[in-house]
């Protein structure tokens, strides 16, 4: 398939690790490109605080020194704040790739107009694309991630993804769900297809239910987009990124790791955890990935229980010294959907949100205090 390029990116294979809350900082990252090749996206930040240079965010936004290209997702709600935080990560040679993210669907962002929220405001929407565009200059390319909408009755993709092309946007990633659906159902892949079809040429990331290589390419083959963008699939498995780019260059797929190479590669994300953030932190974060990991395996509760709790990287090595590592997965349990499945909700958003497509004085208002709001990263 054709390369994916962004400005002078080449992203090859054209496979992108989606922004997690939590999951996707420089530890995982590495983790990752350790396995595989692409772009690998930080955690969200926001906008306000990043210009703020609040402490946590500002940690965020620090890459491995060989790192790259180096690549941060953006959070706002306020086109000249978004802008300011873009000419900083420009100015400041913070990163080398900005999403916007226009596709979170959690209560606390989209009460706030925020997130998958956002883009049924048009004016609003096409503010802040344009002063993201502007602000970077072409210096580093700029990207959109969004959903289907806030709901089936809200729809907003097709002219969300005509306004970011036209704004100058090197791609637009779309995940196959509404902000009412959180990560619930089958993720809607005819709906990438309609906006690849809807941009006819322009590059459409396909997002949503990517567990497998063999998934990725059928995305790619039933949608006709330029590229896949993985979130929940990879957790507590890194190792999907050596298989997707083997798939995308029409080699062998590797078959799972078995359970001791899943073993070594849990010991080895805590280690760069604790090498990043502290043993106290780094082991703190490594907790919730044990779910992940030994998802479809035979490992004792108390195990479990106590790998979720543990305080030291010698506490670590002791519990997985316990585990039987000769044993196959139950692959039905393996192939199950990974990560937060809960199901729909009603959207939370301000007041009066739905009355227009368009910001009108109370709306605009709300988005104000809302930028002031989620100040703090």
């Amino acid at each position: 398939m054709t390369l994916l390029r962004a400005g002078s990116l080449t992203v090859d294979p054209p496979v992108v690790l989606a922004p997690m809350a939590g999951v996707t900082n420089r530890a995982f990252r590495r983790l990752c490109r350790e396995y595989g090749a692409g772009l690998y996206v930080s955690e969200m930040v926001t906008s306000r605080a990043l210009i703020e240079g609040h402490e946590a965010t500002l940690d965020m936004v620090r890459f491995d020194p060989d790192e790259t290209p180096r690549s941060v997702q953006l959070y706002g709600v306020d086109p000249a704040v978004v802008g300011e935080a873009v000419r900083m990560v420009v100015d400041e040679d913070l990163a080398d790739h900005v999403d916007l993210n226009f596709g979170c669907p959690v209560p606390k962002v989209t009460r706030k107009g925020g997130g998958s929220a956002l883009p049924w405001k048009r004016d609003l929407f096409a503010g802040i694309v344009a002063a993201a565009v502007a602000a970077a200059d072409g210096r580093v390319p700029v990207t959109v991630k969004m959903r289907k909408g806030i709901d089936d009755s809200h729809l907003t993709y097709l002219d969300a993804g005509r306004i970011a092309a036209d704004a100058g946007v090197a791609w637009v990633a779309l995940h196959g769900r509404t902000a009412a659906q959180m990560y619930a159902g089958e993720a809607d892949w005819s709906a990438i297809a309609r906006l690849v079809e809807h941009l006819d040429g322009f590059p459409v990331l396909g997002n949503g239910d990517i567990f497998s290589a063999q998934d990725a390419l059928r995305m790619v083959a039933e949608t006709g987009c330029a590229g896949v963008v993985v979130g929940r699939g990879c957790l507590g498995r890194p190792w999907l990124f050596g298989q997707l780019a083997a798939a995308f260059a029409g080699d062998p797929v590797p078959a799972d790791p078995a359970l001791p190479v899943v073993i070594e590669t849990f010991r080895r994300h805590a280690h760069l955890l604790v090498e990043a953030f502290g043993e106290r932190t780094g082991c703190c974060e490594i907790r919730k990935h044990v779910a992940w990991y030994f998802k479809g395996y035979a490992v004792r509760r108390h195990i479990r229980q106590d790998l979720a709790n543990v305080s030291s990287l010698a506490e670590v090595d002791d519990l997985l010294a316990l585990i039987d590592a000769d044993q196959e997965a139950d692959v039905a349990v393996m192939s199950a959907p990974r990560g937060r499945t809960g199901g729909e909700r009603s959207p939370s958003l301000p007041d009066g949100w739905l009355d227009s497509p368009y910001l009108d004085a109370a709306s605009a208002a709300l988005v104000t205090q809302a930028e002031l709001a989620v100040s703090g990263g």
